[in-house]
């Protein structure tokens, strides 16, 4: 617990935050954001490792505070270059 993360979701996506705790297939997450697409990473297993090369292509949404994900498929360790990289990304919006 406390390690940064990404999860991969079976329906929900992909998200990265530090992982708070997890309870079977139940992983909450703080300060989480939504992987919606990324671009410089050919795979999650890069991506966490990493991290994105081009951040203005990929699509993360503002972070949350916290988040509760039913379905984790997926845990990944990220290293610290990956947390940067995500934590750079500008926030994709609608507006």
């Amino acid at each position: 617990m406390g390690k940064y993360v990404v999860v991969r979701t079976y329906t929900a996506g992909v998200f990265a935050g530090t992982l708070e705790s997890r309870s079977g297939k139940e992983v909450v997450l703080s300060n989480a954001r939504r992987l919606w697409y990324w671009s410089g990473a050919a795979s999650l297993s890069e991506l966490a490792m990493k991290g994105v090369k081009n951040l203005k292509e990929c699509k993360f949404p503002e972070e949350v505070s916290s988040v509760t994900l039913t379905e984790a498929i997926e845990i990944l360790d990220t290293t610290e270059e990956a947390r940067k990289s995500i934590a750079e990304v500008p926030a994709w919006t609608a507006r």
